[in-house]
């Protein structure tokens, strides 16, 4: 099997640590497996050179500083690793064979990558390359880097570019856990994620794995997060299954909006809860929600609009802090879900501003961390779908 291995900063932290590092990777090579490590700088190195930088450095000076971290780390893992009798070979920028390259624009340059990192992979059974995270070099030969999370992203990329069977990302998490354990009880461990829940998790505080780096992850290519103690690299953790894609897509029923409205509604603990529990209990699958300072918005199929009115009617009745409740159909959602988005400042006015110029009025707009849905009158649906269509998928 071909695996690329990813150790995170914490996984290096210490002597002992890259003992464990060697050990997993020489293991695996005894079982007869090819594989090709990637490391980023030891414990918090990075961010200690950045610090140090108190003077006005050019990008590239700045490149080169931060780039000794991981420089350390692959020259003491392929000692550790040669001291175990693996031959292995250190691989960071400058090198005949270094795989990463970007552009002018210091983005990846994808075909370029993918032919070196394919001629790295020939060399694979001979020795075990040990690559540096995070970093790159553009067609000049400077050093640049690939960002916050980079050396996931080194990871997942390789392991797409080089055909490789699996990606490990070591890490000092117990893979994906139902909540953090330092703040909740019970946390336990998710044996699959998807990469779509995973990459929304990611983008709203979950440092698991970089975000950027799971858009280089194809169908084909397993991903698992296992915690640097685990000691074996080909089992355990989370699995991380699927791939993200760009879509634009309408959906095909139409809906009814119902808009309950209220004094405060806002500042009244449950209300929502309460809401959303009476349309649940009586069999009302939800699409979406909207809120508002006074007001919460329930989209719902218009087949149910009048029985799910007649449910949240009761509830105002019931409630004093609600007012009253309108019903609004039909109504047309299209949704755009890329893992470009919350990469691309300026996205919702590229959205927004073709549906204003062809003068169709956008109901709701509701956004998350890797998908926007735009809400239409029925009638303006298709037009839209064509236009964000156009727009996005260009």
């Amino acid at each position: 099997m071909r695996v690329v291995a990813k150790f995170g900063g914490t996984s290096l932290g210490s002597g002992d640590r890259i003992n464990r590092a060697a050990d997993s990777v020489a293991a695996a090579v005894e079982a007869g497996h090819e594989i090709t490590v990637v490391a980023s700088a030891m414990g918090n190195s990075t961010d200690e050179l950045l610090d140090e930088i108190q003077f006005d450095a050019d990008e590239p000076d700045r490149a080169e500083i931060v780039s000794m971290g991981e420089r350390t780390s692959v020259r003491m893992l392929k000692a550790a690793l040669s001291a175990r009798g693996v031959d292995a070979t250190f691989v960071e920028p400058g090198g005949d064979d270094w795989p990463v390259v970007t552009d002018s624009r210091g983005e990846v340059n994808a075909e370029e990558t993918r032919e070196r990192a394919a001629e790295l992979a020939g060399r694979l059974g001979d020795t075990v390359p040990v690559v540096t995270g995070f970093l790159a070099e553009d067609g000049d030969g400077n050093v640049t880097t690939l960002g916050r999370g980079g050396s996931d992203t080194t990871a997942v990329m390789l392991g797409t570019f080089m055909d490789a069977d699996e990606v490990v990302i070591v890490t000092d998490v117990e893979g994906v856990m139902t909540g953090d354990p330092s703040v909740v009880e019970g946390a336990r461990n998710v044996g699959k994620i998807t990469v779509d829940e995973l990459r929304n998790l990611s983008f709203r505080g979950a440092e698991v794995v970089a975000p950027s780096a799971l858009s280089y992850k194809d169908d084909d290519l397993h991903v698992r997060v296992v915690h640097y103690q685990h000691g074996d690299l080909l089992a355990g953790g989370t699995s991380v299954t699927g791939q993200f894609e760009n879509l634009t897509d309408m959906r095909e029923e139409p809906l009814a909006c119902l808009t309950v409205a209220g004094r405060a509604i806002r500042n009244r603990p449950g209300i929502l809860a309460d809401l959303s529990s009476a349309l649940g209990n009586s069999g009302i699958n939800v699409d979406a929600v909207a809120s508002g300072m006074d007001s919460i918005t329930f989209y719902v199929d218009t087949e149910v609009a009048e029985r799910a009115e007649n449910i949240l009617h009761q509830e105002v009745i019931d409630e004093e802090s609600l007012s009253s409740i309108s019903v609004d159909d039909p109504v047309a959602v299209v949704r755009v879900t890329g893992g470009e988005l919350p990469n691309r400042p300026g996205i919702i006015h590229e959205l927004v501003h073709p549906i204003a110029d062809a003068r169709i009025n956008i109901h709701d707009m509701i956004t998350s961390a890797t998908s926007v849905a735009v809400f239409v009158e029925w009638d303006d649906r298709e037009q839209t779908l064509e236009i964000l269509q156009d727009h996005f998928q260009q």
